[in-house]
């Protein structure tokens, strides 16, 4: 069990890095608190709405 979550560990770090870069670029594009917070959402599911549009292009 432990071998398993140490080969996991590259893979949080980069969506954590993900994460932090996306909440300060839609945070830093907001006008408004609510766009703020908004943001905030989005930069949680970011990767998600990229496989979506994705496989929407490619489909």
């Amino acid at each position: 069990m432990s071998r398993n979550m140490h080969s996991q560990a590259p893979n949080g770090a980069i969506y954590f890095f993900g994460f932090i870069g996306a909440a300060v670029w839609f945070i830093s594009s907001a006008t408004t608190l609510l766009a703020g917070a908004l943001g905030v959402l989005k930069a949680i599911i970011w990767p998600a709405l990229l496989v979506y549009e994705a496989f929407r292009f490619f489909a």
